[in-house]
């Protein structure tokens, strides 16, 4: 289910990690960590642990955020049914709309005997409580999205998707309200919210035999390790590789997470060779636009590309012949 960008997103916060704390801890970063090291073998072991934990923190919020929208979905028949049963009702308390409780989206998701069991596993309906739901329910009511959606008494697909999509993005994932809940279940949910956008985004569009017990495959975990071990294991080799490329710009001013995408591209040049180097390239070009600063795409493109030339010129990068 997770993608190989989501895998080097992982990658880069948890070599992220690990280079701040090695400057907090033991005064050196990332490049001077090498294999002689007393203490390198105990980072390894230690920060594969961190990725693994990433990813799986990734899983959980991907899960929860999507069990809220169904439970948001399923409040609209509880408010319907306590609505009706009032002694004094209205005849807008008798037509209280349930349409969003039967999206096509929703329903896919309650069908999905793996999102069901990772509920179970994560233990969310422990974690989301029911003000919180009436709470998020009241905000969707109000919202003129909601109010068009169920004005429309047919239903399609398409408005299904789109309604489903749209309560995602405007009413939760840009919402103060849902934010700040989601704060509260995890701290990390502003580092993950972006991937989480990502996931749900992706699901939308090919929801069709998502596997929410099977958030990573055996391969693209054996990927991540090897990208993040070899990343560590290479950061001296890999820094003399960028720092020559450094001289038309501010050293001291370039951002911390470009220098690690920076590294991580280079390693997939020269020790990834089923990594064609152009996916290599447009990968950290889009990581950098979403997690560091408005230069850093064009500076990545940039120096990976002439990087990359470099080595080509010296032989250095043999890539797998596809048959």
């Amino acid at each position: 289910m997770i993608s190989r960008r989501n895998i080097r997103i992982k990658v880069m916060q948890s070599l992220y990690a690990l280079d701040t704390n090695l400057e907090s801890d033991l005064g050196f970063g990332i490049d001077r960590l090498t294999s002689d090291h007393p203490d390198y073998s105990r980072m390894i072991i230690k920060y594969v642990k961190v990725l693994d934990d990433k990813i799986d923190q990734a899983s959980y919020l991907f899960t929860l955020s999507l069990y809220y929208m169904v439970r948001v979905a399923q409040y609209t028949e509880i408010d319907a049914n306590n609505r009706a049963s009032k002694l004094l009702r209205t005849q807008e308390d008798l037509n209280v709309s349930t349409k969003f409780a039967g999206n096509e989206f929703v329903w896919s998701l309650l069908d999905n005997k793996t999102f069901v069991e990772a509920v179970k596993d994560k233990k969310l309906e422990q974690v989301v409580e029911k003000d919180e739901i009436k709470q998020l329910y009241n905000i969707l009511q109000e919202s003129e999205l909601y109010k068009s959606y169920v004005s429309e008494e047919s239903r399609t697909p398409e408005g299904d998707k789109k309604m489903f999509w749209d309560v995602w993005t405007q009413l939760m994932y840009e919402h103060e309200v849902f934010n700040t809940l989601m704060t509260e279940k995890n701290e990390e949910w502003e580092d993950d919210k972006e991937l989480v956008y990502m996931l749900i985004e992706n699901y939308v569009q090919k929801r069709k035999g998502t596997n929410f017990l099977n958030f990573i495959s055996a391969d693209k975990k054996q990927f991540a390790h090897d990208l993040l071990k070899t990343t560590i294991d290479k950061s001296g080799y890999l820094m003399e590789l960028i720092h020559p490329r450094l001289k038309n710009w501010d050293a001291e001013r370039v951002a911390h997470i470009d220098l690690i995408l920076l590294k991580m591209g280079i390693a997939e040049f020269l020790y990834f060779p089923t990594v064609p180097t152009k996916v290599t390239i447009n990968e950290y070009i889009e990581i950098a636009k979403t997690y560091s600063t408005p230069q850093s795409s064009q500076f990545i493109n940039g120096v990976l590309d002439n990087i990359l030339k470099s080595l080509e010129k010296e032989n250095k990068v043999r890539k797998a012949v596809r048959p």
